[in-house]
């Protein structure tokens, strides 16, 4: 009896393999993992590990591995048909029919699939030949050594319309059955068929099995219309339920069950072959968005398949179209991360230029699902009006809806509110004063813009009324040098700014950046601040943090040293606009009633940290604690 894959993955689906596996095996939960001692060799320490997020069992003490069907034929001696039996009746499933024209399908597509290994050899041979020279030259270049072709069965296909055709001719294959595995082209108005792959770069494409069900190839000529070309929709071979390199990504996280390491999804054959050798557990589309059917192969192998796409403009729009097509598709245990790399640079290339440490720490720099969602509604347009903040609001509750599982959508609501509150607090109300307006805490940030005045002669303006507190100006300097030390003080740079109102403009541009998940170092912060309009400002922080004496902002401090002095400057910055809001609540009409010597006690600290700020004697209170 035969059973075709989609009977074999949705019985998989019905079953967790610690349920089956734990009638034998002795189990304990570990994490997301269970262990147990291994059942195929004598072992003192549990060295036994079954994953269901990944639907796999992997014994490190003999090297065994493979999912619930594999344990039953190692333990109990059952052939692959007795083990899908048993199994199917726990499942509740009926197994499928014998059905002649089935068993003939089958019988054809084994016939194909051998014209397929014979093809990939046919390749893989060629690229060792003369003929593959430029092949080879392209290889090197890209740095992939000779003893790495034949793990990922590379081959070239010669600039010849009949090379592969006449080999497998020669061999007995009939040139409509090389038509129908997708080898071969067969022309609309008639005529001979003739090779599909010519002078490009072979690359097998493998299903879930491990069974070459079609290539993909690259073009040699840089004048070629397609760069890269995959092999047509077959018997075989199913663009949108196929992954690019999954049999290998499924053996390397065999291999690191012990880890949280979940599977990668990447652009191009390239880069899957760059993350298979940093030892990442990576896979690609067909050249095409995600679809549904792939992204359940994902999740029957990750909880929380990472989306890695390049930083640019380009990849963002990709990031964003998946956001689109998962969205419905998301429930609690199914979700994706995102890595989304700087600088312009694939796996590939990050390989090449900076090794597999720096390939696997980016892989490992990773977004939430709701993070890159909210940046994407962020983005969408400029937030400058209260309609467009409104419109913002809008998108993000459309979006949480989007999500069917009805608890999860909730979360997705309050999580993309909560960033939008953080993105846009709330000020505390506070009367005008001489035409100003109100800004954090109720300080005054100076005259409004003039009516069609540039953000940056508006700024320019603000400075004329005073220049900019040194030690504020320290603060700011020290956040624009080292832009991570706003990542644990978000809130309070979004409420109180750097204690100068002159910089709450400033503050808050950085505040959004941060919130909406644009990774900018030092640079390109400033290119962006400068470019937004706050050029002269920046001056101004230049030149008032000079006089500041700030300790954070020597050149000689270790890194970890300056964010530790700095966090403490802030943090008693923050604690005197605190106390400023608590004097002032406490002077209102609403708390008329209020204790005088507590008053007095407040107002005392606050005066304290006021002079101590103002003074600079604040590095040395800094210092010492």
């Amino acid at each position: 009896m035969r059973f075709d894959e989609r009977f074999i993955e949705e019985l998989k689906a019905r079953l967790r393999p610690s349920d089956i596996i734990g009638r034998t095996v002795k189990l304990k939960r570990q994490g997301r993992e269970f262990v147990g001692l291994s059942p195929f060799s004598k072992e003192k320490s549990p060295s036994f590990f079954v994953n269901d997020d990944k639907g796999f069992f992997h014994d490190f003490s003999s090297g065994k591995h493979g999912d619930v069907i594999t344990f039953l034929q190692e333990t109990e001696r059952l052939s692959f048909v007795e083990a899908v039996s048993r199994l199917a009746g726990e499942a509740g499933m009926q197994l499928p029919a014998e059905d002649p024209q089935a068993a003939e399908r089958e019988q054809k597509r084994q016939g194909l699939a051998d014209w397929m290994d014979l093809a990939q050899k046919w390749f893989a041979a060629n690229l060792r030949r003369n003929v593959g020279k430029a092949a080879r030259e392209y290889l090197e270049k890209r740095g992939l050594p000779e003893d790495q072709w034949e793990r990922f069965g590379l081959g070239y296909a010669p600039n010849d319309r009949e090379g592969l055709k006449q080999a497998l001719v020669q061999r007995g294959a009939r040139p409509g059955d090389l038509v129908e595995a997708g080898l071969l082209i067969a022309p609309e108005g008639g005529g001979q068929p003739y090779d599909r792959f010519r002078d490009r770069l072979i690359f097998p494409i493998l299903d879930a099995r491990g069974r070459i069900v079609s290539f993909g190839g690259r073009a040699m000529n840089p004048d070629d219309r397609a760069k890269y070309l995959n092999g047509p929709e077959t018997s075989l071979f199913h663009k949108g339920a196929t992954l690019y390199g999954l049999p290998e990504a499924r053996r390397i996280l065999g291999a690191e069950s012990r880890g949280e390491q979940g599977i990668i999804v990447v652009e191009g054959y390239m880069d899957v072959i760059a993350c298979h050798r940093a030892g990442l557990p990576a896979v690609a589309p067909m050249g095409t968005a995600l679809t549904e059917e792939q992204m359940a192969v994902l999740w029957r192998v990750s909880s929380e398949p990472v989306l890695s796409f390049d930083g640019d403009a380009a990849g963002l729009r990709a990031a964003y179209r998946s956001i689109e097509r998962a969205l419905p598709l998301l429930k609690p245990g199914k979700s994706f991360r995102f890595a989304l790399l700087e600088g312009g640079q694939d796996p590939d290339d990050i390989l090449r230029d900076r090794g597999a440490p720096a390939l696997r720490q980016a892989m490992a720099e990773t977004r939430s699902f709701a993070e890159v969602l909210f940046r994407r509604e962020v983005e969408a347009e400029p937030l400058a009006t209260p309609e467009r903040k409104a419109g913002l609001k809008g998108r993000l509750r459309q979006a949480a809806n989007a999500v069917q599982d009805k608890d999860l959508a909730e979360q997705y609501r309050r999580d993309l509110f909560d960033r939008f509150d953080a993105l846009f607090p709330r000020q505390p109300q506070r009367a005008q004063q001489l035409g100003g307006r109100p800004g954090p805490a109720g300080r005054w940030r100076g005259p409004p813009p003039l009516q069609g005045q540039t953000a940056e002669g508006a700024q320019a303006m603000q400075a004329l009324f005073r220049s900019v507190e040194p030690i504020a100006a320290a603060l700011a300097h020290g956040a624009l040098d080292d832009p991570e030390r706003l990542d644990d003080h978000m809130e309070a740079v979004a409420r109180y700014g750097f204690g100068d109102p002159a910089l709450d403009g400033l503050a808050q541009e950085m505040v959004r950046l941060r919130f909406s998940g644009r990774t900018l170092d030092s640079a390109a912060l400033r290119r962006h601040l400068a470019q937004s309009g706050h050029d002269a400002m920046l001056r101004e922080v230049e030149k008032a943090a000079a006089k500041s004496g700030a300790p954070f902002l020597a050149t000689d401090k270790p890194l970890g040293e300056a964010r530790t002095r700095w966090s403490q400057a802030f943090d008693a910055l923050t604690r005197a606009a605190a106390l400023d809001e608590a004097l002032a609540s406490a002077k209102s009409e609403a708390h008329k009633a209020f204790d005088t010597s507590a008053f007095a006690l407040v107002k005392a600290e606050r005066d304290a940290l006021r002079r101590a700020i103002k003074t600079g004697t604040i590095w040395e209170d800094s210092a010492s604690s």
